[in-house]
């Protein structure tokens, strides 16, 4: 708000976009912090890490496997996230979640994607494929965007437990 603020008091070109993490795990910024900005001066949202790395694709379910990311020199902190305790909890829960992807006929990459791509507030979501078939496989789960109806959605937010709306209610109670 600053920034567009600023921009507007010397006649320059105020941000249109914010660029921001946003995926089935990481939620809090674009669905809290950010909605007053769409509302009031129409920014949008350009997603970054849609997939949080990998770990939404479901290659992690079994450990890290040799050839991925958190297999690669500098990135133990991501190996640890996913071998900790927290992540072997994200891990179940995220298996739960892998039984909506096959009830819609979509992997768990798609069904991720697809409900990113669901928020009316994200205008652009960042892919990272490492193959043309991965970005195919990708670019599919613009299909399965209508099939996220509001009783999917809400089963996904309780089998995930993050939703930082229903948070914020409860914390209000």
């Amino acid at each position: 708000m600053e920034a567009y603020s600023v921009a507007r008091q010397f006649n320059q070109i105020p941000p249109i976009a914010e660029q921001a993490e946003y995926h089935l795990l990481q939620r809090e910024k674009v669905e809290l912090q950010m909605p007053e900005l769409y509302q009031k001066i129409g920014v949008g949202t350009i997603t970054w890490s849609p997939l949080a790395g990998g770990i939404l694709t479901g290659k992690y379910d079994d450990g890290v496997p040799i050839y991925s990311r958190a297999a690669l020199k500098g990135y133990s902190w991501f190996k640890d996230k996913i071998l900790g305790e927290e992540g072997r909890r994200q891990q179940a829960r995220l298996r739960e979640a892998a039984i909506i992807a096959d009830r819609l006929g979509c992997s768990m990459s798609q069904l991720a994607l697809a409900w990113v791509l669901k928020n009316e507030n994200v205008q652009c979501v960042l892919l990272g494929a490492s193959t043309v078939d991965q970005l195919y496989l990708n670019i599919q789960a613009l299909q399965y965007v209508p099939k996220l109806s509001g009783n999917i959605m809400q089963e996904l937010d309780k089998i995930l437990g993050n939703s930082p709306k229903l948070k914020k209610e409860s914390n209000m109670r």
